[in-house]
């Protein structure tokens, strides 16, 4: 039988995993920075998306009058561009070892979910290693500090917030792919290419996963007109359980 705890091949995925998120971190720092200093002169940060060609022509054409200004608006200019080269690095290593590693087929068919693209997939994959450790999906949400915290005192009972306790790296792409599930249920050009070559089962689960989850979003907000955060944190809730359903029907090597 399998391992199914994360072993030294695993961990060191988890930590190429995390050396892109703190680069991505980096990056957004320091196009903060470059920001406010625009920001301080009266100038346009933004005139296109954020990284795009057109951005970065829209950034060349800004100019200071003063020379030490210029020098420091360079100097932002040339650390965004290394920080975008080094999540760009960081992304493709990935990708390439991701080839040889045993969680590949896993990482394949949790794409086949609506939002969760490769940087998605691996990170949860990287983070939690095999789901089949999990006996049950909801075992899975409380390691993700997904489930409501609760006080009780005799005979009463109150639930409060989410716990938060568990892999926060984690919960973190596992929310920010419940968002995308405010939208209709479908199968775009895109995920239908991710789907290729996955079990049916797998493709029903995700395709149950899309419906499911949208007609909730819309029941928790037009109908109990919950906060759209609320509403995203229940989602991913959910979300969690159709990755460990997912998860179950692909078999892993030792």
């Amino acid at each position: 039988m399998p391992a199914i705890f994360p072993d030294e091949r695993d961990e060191a995925f988890r930590d190429l995993s995390r050396a892109r998120e703190d680069a991505v971190a980096a990056r957004l720092r320091v196009r903060q920075q470059m920001k406010a200093m625009l920001l301080r002169h009266g100038r346009d940060y933004v005139r296109a998306r954020c990284g795009s060609q057109a951005h970065e022509r829209h950034l060349s054409t800004i100019r200071f009058d003063h020379p030490a200004q210029e020098i420091a608006f360079g100097e932002y200019r040339l650390a965004s561009k290394e920080a975008d080269e080094r999540v760009e690095r960081i992304t493709q290593a990935l990708r390439e070892l991701c080839e040889h590693w045993r969680m590949q087929p896993v990482i394949k068919a949790l794409m086949c979910l609506k939002r969760f693209d490769f940087v998605t997939a691996v990170t949860f994959v990287a983070e939690l290693g095999d789901l089949s450790r999990f006996a049950h999906p909801r075992a899975l949400m409380s390691h993700l500090g997904l489930v409501p915290s609760e006080y009780s005192s005799g005979p009463t009972r109150r639930q409060g917030a989410i716990t938060r306790c568990g892999n926060k790296h984690a919960r973190r792409v596992l929310i920010e792919a419940a968002w995308n599930n405010r939208f209709k249920a479908q199968v775009t050009r895109t995920l239908e290419v991710r789907q290729q070559g996955q079990p049916k089962i797998v493709r029903d689960i995700t395709w149950k996963a899309q419906l499911r989850l949208s007609k909730r979003w819309r029941s928790l907000g037009m109908g109990r007109k919950l906060n759209q955060n609320k509403i995203c944190v229940a989602i991913a809730r959910e979300l969690a359980g159709f990755t460990w359903g997912v998860a179950r029907h692909i078999k892993i090597a030792s």
